[in-house]
């Protein structure tokens, strides 16, 4: 007898789930999906998980995990659950608005930064969360980009709370990574799901390379109508390489390492090729701050270009993203967002921060400190998950380490309240069962803003896990806006 999915025996929690009431009746935009899942059996769910992994097998897409038994990292097939996230149009025409804003002001924030410091001398925010940031690179001093941006590619990660709203949980304004695997994951579920796509009819994704093109394009600074734009990786190690090497070929650039550039006595970039030098008019970077040029960073760097960063402060090369954007991407100066869309554009921010407390503060500290189990405590500069303790998974020995690192550092430290972040169905094995998830949108600024159609679902695969990175154990969805 084949067993089947039926959402009343769904496990309800005390979370916003996104397909499914408290009552357990399916919301109005998952009833189609709902009610297919619910004409399979169990046997039919396997077979649907199995072509998953083949088409993500067949297609070779990977992510590298470095870990401390293994320096070279090891490459794993790329998580995918095949049952979508959902989110209405009328929804998501809001949050496009929002982060267009939002990334709007945080651009003006850092050019602000760099050059007349309004921001830093009207408001109430200490100067010293980014003047003394090693974020803040003081060869950016002065520098005036094209279009005034300095992030042109922003991932900004959102979660769904319990309210059944976004907020924005995070910016990251450097290099940030994960949007071939939002086109991958649509790739596989065109292929997996076929007939939903039709009944559904979910908004396409695949203008994204087109648009990143256009992006790259428009900060160059020669008179040159076709550009020569190149996409810089750290090399095949690298946890994202499969990702540099997804997008430079969809773009048709060339995807280089620093071995293959050089500046030259006049002061441009040049690539090497077997026909001799060609100039390079933009450097799409995928490497961080430090090491794009052992002149400016770490000397030691062996991935950077030695005089890149003279070059770029000589509007000789365009990089995307800029060098010294770092600034925004700390997790004490995101509390302060809301303020800079105010200040900035005269505006209301259309979504909301979560409330964020400054561990320099001693108010702050001592109420994070006796609310230690509602607390999420975050390093300033960390990404990908790592160095984040959870208040109500900590034992008392692990509480204590906790406040005495906090309390020898506090400027590397905040606190955000334990969101209760919102679930949706995920295959696990035998069944269909809640799992907490994130997004993260894709922001593209220059002459023109750009919001992808959805962007990176990450789930947490682990029953009750909040951590959805998937280099600790983090999954993926296709996000269909429908």
């Amino acid at each position: 007898m084949y067993m089947k999915i039926s959402w009343k025996k769904y496990p309800s929690t005390s979370f916003y789930d996104e397909y499914v009431t408290p009552q357990n009746t399916l919301r109005g935009h998952s009833k189609k999906i709902g009610t297919f899942l619910e004409s399979l059996s169990i046997e039919d769910l396997k077979e649907i998980n199995a072509a998953t992994e083949t088409a993500i097998k067949s297609m070779g897409i990977s992510f590298r995990v470095y870990s401390e038994d293994s320096a070279d990292g090891q490459d794993r097939m790329w998580p995918l659950d095949f049952i979508p996230r959902l989110i209405r149009k009328s929804e998501w025409l809001q949050v496009e608005k929002g982060l267009k804003q939002r990334v709007k002001a945080l651009n003006m924030f850092i050019e602000d930064c760099y050059n007349k410091q309004e921001f830093l001398n009207e408001s109430d925010m200490d100067k010293s969360l980014v003047l003394d940031s090693p974020a803040y690179k003081k060869y950016c001093v002065d520098v005036k980009l094209k279009h005034n941006t300095w992030s042109h590619i922003c991932g900004s990660d959102l979660i769904k709370a319990h309210d059944g709203k976004f907020y924005v949980l995070e910016d990251n304004l450097r290099v940030p990574s994960g949007v071939s695997y939002m086109l991958e994951n649509r790739m596989i579920m065109k292929r997996v799901f076929p007939e939903l796509f039709y009944q559904y009819g979910v908004t396409p994704i695949d203008a994204y390379p087109t648009k990143l093109y256009e992006t790259l394009a428009s900060v160059n600074n020669s008179r040159s109508k076709k550009p020569e734009i190149v996409l810089l990786t750290p090399g095949v190690f690298n946890s994202a390489y499969y990702e540099h090497s997804f997008l430079a070929q969809q773009m048709g650039i060339d995807l280089v390492e620093g071995r293959d550039l050089i500046v030259a006595k006049d002061g441009f970039v040049y690539k090497k090729t077997i026909e001799g030098l060609v100039k390079v008019d933009v450097i799409y970077r995928r490497i961080d701050d430090d090491y794009l040029d052992p002149d400016q960073g770490n000397p030691k760097t062996t991935i950077g270009v030695k005089g890149l960063i003279r070059a770029w402060q000589e509007k000789k090369v365009a990089i995307v993203n800029s060098p010294g954007c770092g600034i925004a991407d700390d997790k004490a100066v995101y509390a302060y967002v809301p303020k800079m869309i105010k200040f900035y554009l005269k505006e209301e921010p259309i979504i909301r921060n979560i409330k964020t407390f400054l561990l320099t503060n001693k108010e702050h500290r001592n109420l994070v400190f006796k609310n230690f189990k509602e607390m999420v405590i975050k390093p300033v500069a960390e990404s990908g998950g790592y160095g984040i303790v959870i208040g109500k998974n900590c034992s008392r020995s692990e509480k204590d380490a906790t406040i005495r690192k906090v309390m020898n550092n506090p400027r590397n430290y905040v606190a955000q309240p334990l969101i209760s972040l919102s679930t949706t169905p995920t295959y696990s094995g035998d069944s269909l069962e809640p799992r907490h998830l994130d997004l993260r949108p894709f922001i593209l600024s220059a002459e023109k803003q750009y919001v992808t159609v959805g962007g990176l679902t990450r789930v947490a695969l682990k029953k009750g896990s909040t951590v959805v990175n998937s280099s600790q154990g983090g999954g993926s969805k296709d996000t269909w806006i429908v």
